[in-house]
C-alpha cells in the first residue's frame, strides 16, 4: 500500500480527487484512463462519460482445494492439489493477522468503496507523469479480483492478460470491483482474498502459509508472525524465504515494514513494534508433502489415484479427472485399515530387504465386498534408482499405475480345479498323471475361439515333489502337480478354464487378452496381486465376486456425500466354492504348505512357483480376509531367476513359493486378524462332491462330444520321462516363444 500524503495544494491531484470521489454515479476510478490533464482537448467529463464505468459481475470460480485421502477410520493418509491450499473462514484467522494485512495493504478497507481515493489518487499522479501503469494503490478488493483473473488463466495468454500493466485491464478490474463490493460485506471480501493470495513458498491462502511458515494454523498466528505473512503477499517471489538468505532478508526487512505501520495508524504500540522487531524470522520450512509419493501408504494412494483417473463419472477425460483430484477440494474416504496395512508391511520387512533387487508385494482383500485393506511392498515407493526404490505400483495392475506383474504359476490351478468340480466331478476323481506327459494331438486344447493351442511334441513335467501315479482332485492339488492339471484342463476343456478364471476376476496386469495356451492352468500369464488376492475371495465368499473396491465415500468441497457400495455378482455355485475351499485347506496340512504350517484357524490357499524359479507365489484366504504374496525381480525373472540368491539376508539355492511368499503370508495374515472373529468354511455336500462311484481306481475315460469330440482314452502316460527336480507346484521346463505355444510360459521381460 502507498503511504498517505497530506499535499493538497497540487491541483492535478485536487483534480483526479473529485473524479474519483464520483464513484456512485459510476465514474469511480475514472481517472485511471485519462490522459494528461489538459491533453488532447479533451475535458475530463466526456472522458470520464466515455469510460462507461458501470458494475460488471466477475465470475469467480471455486479456488483450487487440496483433496484429502482418508483411510478407513477417516484419518488423513495423503493428499493432492494443484496449488497448496486450504480455505478457512475468516473466525479461523488470528485477529492480528487481518489487522496487520489491512494495515499494510489497505488501511482504510472498512471506510472506502470499491477503491481507496487518497491511495488510487497518488497512483494516478505517478502513472500520469510515467505515461503508463507504473504503480498500484489498489484496495483489497482489487487485488482480490487480480488474483481470481489469475486462477482463471488456463492458457499463457489468459495468465498474461490477467497481470499485464495496462490502463484496459485495470479498468477492468474497477469494473469487477464494483460488483463486488455491493454483492459482499467487506469481512466476506477480506475472507475471500486472505485464502486465495499468494504468500510465496509454494503456500496459497493464509492457512496453508501459516502451516507452511511457522508450523501452526492461521488461528494461532503471533504478531511478528502476522507481520510476515502480511509483508510477504506484496512480492512473494522477492521475498520467498525458500530461494535464498537474500530473499529471507527482504522477507524480514518486509515485516519490520509492517511492524512500523502498524504503530504508525495507532493499531500496535511502538513498544509492541520494537519488541516485535527483535524476533528472528522464524522460518520452519514445513514441507508441504503431497501426492502418493509422500503418503505413508504410496501403492495404495496410487490405485485410488487412478481409481478417479479412469472413472468417467469425475469428468469427461483424464485432464477434467486430474484437475478434479488437484483442485476439487475433496475428502476421499478409503478402505485402507491402518492395522492390516502394518501387518503386511512390518511380515514383509521380515523376509525381504528394501535393498533386494527381488522385490516382495501383497494385497489383502475382504470376501464378499471387495475392499482393499493393504497394499504393500518391500522397496519404497519414489523415483530414486540410487535408493533403489519402485517407480511404479507393482502391487496392482497398469491401470492403477503399475506394470507388467509377474507370471501367476500354479495359482492358477485353482480355476481349473473349480471348472472341473463345476462339471460335476468329485474330490477322488482322478487319473493317473505320469512325470511326463504329452497333450497328444494338437487339436487336444482349443481356445474360447475354437482355435488349436499348444505344442503335440511339447512334454510337461512333474518335480519330485508332484511325481506320477494316479492323482485325485485332492492329491492333485495338495501336491501340485503339473501333468495332473494339464490333462485336467484338458479334460475339462480349456476354455472353461479360462472362461472360469474371467469369472473370478482374472485378467493380465499388462491389459492385454489372457494366453489361452495349453499351460495356461500352471499360470503363464503375468498378473498383480491385488486380481489374484480378489479372484481367491471370491471362494472364501462362497462364489461371489465383487469388483475391488478403494474408495467408500466422497465429499465435496460444499459437504454433500456420495457412498460408494460393494459391486458384486454371484460368479460361482456356493457349493462349488465350498468343494474348493475344502481342497485347498489340505494345502496347509497335506500339501507344499504343510513345511509352514496354517494359521490357527479356517483357511486355504495354494502355493505357486513358476517355470525356473523366475516367480514365487502365494495366494490365501479365509472367511474374514484374502491375501496374495508374489516375488520376483522387476528387472526382468528371465535374465534374474529365484536362484542361489540372498534375500532378507538369507541364502536360498532355489525360491518357491512357500519359501518367502507363503511366510508373509502366514505371518502377516496372523496379526492382521489377530483381534477378528474366526468365522468357518460351509462344509462341503459330501452327496455331490465326497468321492468318486466305484473303487477310485484309474480307469480309461472317454470324454463327451460336448467337451472334447470321439477321441480315445485319456490315457497318455510316459515311463521313459524321468522326474525333475524341485518342488511341487513348479513347472520345470524352459518355454519357448510367444505365437500360443507354451512359449507364453516363458517372462516376456
Amino acid at each position: 500500500m502507498q503511504a498517505r500524503g497530506k499535499d493538497r495544494s497540487n491541483p492535478v491531484l485536487n483534480i483526479l480527487r473529485l473524479i474519483i470521489a464520483g464513484s456512485a454515479a459510476g465514474v469511480l476510478a475514472a481517472a485511471v484512463a485519462l490522459p494528461a490533464v489538459g491533453g488532447a482537448g479533451m475535458s475530463t467529463k466526456s472522458a470520464v462519460e466515455g469510460l462507461n464505468l458501470k458494475p460488471e459481475n466477475l465470475d469467480e470460480p471455486p479456488l483450487p482445494e487440496r483433496t484429502e485421502l482418508l483411510d478407513a477410520n477417516g484419518k488423513k493418509i495423503a493428499w493432492f492439489y494443484f496449488e497448496n491450499r486450504q480455505s478457512v473462514p475468516l473466525d479461523k484467522v488470528a485477529p492480528i493477522m487481518r489487522t496487520a494485512l489491512i494495515s499494510i495493504e489497505d488501511f482504510r478497507f472498512y471506510q472506502h468503496g470499491p477503491i481507496d481515493v487518497e491511495g488510487t489518487a497518488r497512483a494516478l499522479m505517478k502513472n500520469f507523469t510515467s505515461g503508463g501503469v507504473t504503480q498500484g494503490g489498489s484496495s483489497i478488493t482489487q487485488q482480490y479480483v487480480k488474483q481470481v483473473l489469475v486462477n482463471k488463466a488456463e492458457t499463457p495468454e489468459e495468465y498474461q492478460a490477467a497481470i499485464a500493466p495496462t490502463i484496459s485491464r485495470k479498468l477492468t478490474e474497477l469494473r469487477y470491483a464494483m460488483a463486488i463490493e455491493k454483492k459482499y460485506t467487506k469481512d466476506q471480501i477480506l475472507e475471500k482474498y486472505l485464502n486465495i493470495a499468494y504468500f510465496g513458498a509454494g503456500a496459497h491462502g493464509i492457512q496453508a502459509a501459516a502451516k507452511r511458515f511457522f508450523d501452526k494454523p492461521a488461528s494461532e498466528l503471533d504478531l511478528a508472525e502476522a507481520a510476515t505473512l502480511a509483508g510477504a503477499v506484496q512480492n512473494p517471489a522477492r521475498t520467498d524465504p525458500n530461494v535464498d538468505s537474500d530473499s529471507r532478508k527482504r522477507l524480514l526487512e518486509r515485516r519490520n515494514v509492517v511492524l512500523d505501520r502498524m504503530a504508525q495508524i495507532g493499531k500496535i504500540t511502538p513498544k509492541d513494534a520494537a519488541e516485535a522487531k527483535k524476533e528472528k524470522l522464524g522460518y520452519k520450512d514445513v514441507k508441504m508433502s503431497g501426492g502418493c509419493e509422500s503418503s505413508k501408504f504410496p501403492y495404495f494412494c496410487l490405485y485410488v489415484q487412478y481409481e478417479i483417473l479412469n472413472n468417467e463419472d469425475f469428468g469427461k477425460n483424464q485432464d477434467e479427472r486430474r484437475k478434479l483430484l488437484q483442485r476439487g477440494g475433496m475428502k476421499i474416504k478409503t478402505t485402507i485399515d491402518p492395522k492390516m496395512q502394518a501387518a503386511a508391511e512390518k511380515a514383509i520387512k521380515k523376509y525381504v530387504s528394501t535393498k533386494d533387487k527381488p522385490v516382495a508385494s501383497q494385497a489383502m482383500i475382504v470376501p464378499g465386498t471387495g475392499e482393499i485393506k493393504a497394499m504393500a511392498a518391500s522397496r519404497k515407493f519414489g523415483g530414486s534408482k540410487k535408493k533403489n526404490e519402485m517407480s511404479y505400483n507393482i502391487v496392482a495392475d497398469a491401470a492403477h499405475g503399475g506394470g507388467r506383474g509377474f507370471q501367476q504359476g500354479s495359482t492358477a490351478k485353482v480355476y481349473t480345479l473349480a471348472a472341473a468340480l463345476e462339471e460335476g466331478m468329485k474330490y477322488s476323481d482322478g487319473f493317473p498323471s505320469p512325470s511326463g506327459y504329452k497333450a497328444g494331438s494338437y487339436s487336444s486344447f482349443k481356445n474360447c475361439e475354437g482355435k488349436n493351442v499348444g505344442d503335440p511334441s511339447h512334454t510337461v513335467r512333474n518335480s519330485s515333489e508332484g511325481g506320477g501315479g494316479f492323482k485325485t482332485l485332492q492329491t492333485g492339488t495338495w501336491g501340485s502337480v503339473n501333468t495332473f492339471f494339464v490333462k485336467l484342463s484338458q479334460e475339462v476343456g480349456l476354455c472353461k478354464v479360462v472362461k472360469m478364471a474371467k469369472r473370478l476376476g482374472v485378467k493380465r496386469a499388462d491389459g492385454q487378452k489372457l494366453s489361452e495356451v495349453e499351460t495356461f492352468t500352471l499360470g503363464v500369464n503375468e498378473v498383480d496381486p491385488v486380481t489374484i488376492a480378489n479372484s481367491y475371495a471370491v471362494f472364501a465368499a462362497r462364489g461371489k465376486y465383487c469388483k475391488p473396491l478403494a474408495i467408500t465415500e466422497i465429499t465435496d468441497r460444499n459437504g454433500a456425500t456420495k457412498q460408494y457400495k460393494p459391486k458384486c455378482s454371484q460368479a460361482l455355485d456356493e457349493e462349488v466354492a465350498d468343494a474348493v475351499n475344502g481342497i485347498l485347506e489340505g494345502v496347509f496340512t497335506k500339501g507344499t504348505m504343510s513345511g509352514v504350517g496354517g494359521i490357527g484357524r479356517d483357511a486355504a490357499g495354494k502355493t505357486g512357483t513358476t517355470d525356473n524359479y523366475m516367480s514365487a507365489w502365494f495366494a490365501g484366504y479365509t472367511p474374514n480376509l484374502a491375501s496374495a504374496v508374489s516375488l520376483g525381480d522387476p528387472r526382468g525373472t528371465s535374465a534374474h531367476k529365484l536362484i542361489g540368491i540372498r534375500i532378507g539376508g538369507t541364502y536360498y539355492p532355489y525360491v518357491y513359493g512357500s519359501s518367502i511368499s507363503g511366510r508373509i503370508w502366514k505371518d502377516s495374515m496372523l496379526s492382521a486378524l489377530k483381534g477378528v472373529e474366526p468365522r468357518h468354511f460351509t462344509s462341503v455336500d459330501k452327496s455331490r462332491f465326497g468321492g468318486c462311484t466305484d473303487n477310485c481306481a484309474p480307469k480309461p475315460k472317454k470324454k463327451r462330444d460336448d467337451r472334447r469330440g470321439d477321441r480315445g482314452p485319456l490315457d497318455i502316460f510316459d515311463p521313459g520321462n524321468r522326474d525333475w527336480p524341485g518342488d511341487g507346484d513348479r513347472a520345470p521346463w524352459e518355454g519357448r516363444g510367444g505365437d500360443g505355444r507354451p512359449g507364453g510360459w516363458r517372462d516376456r521381460g
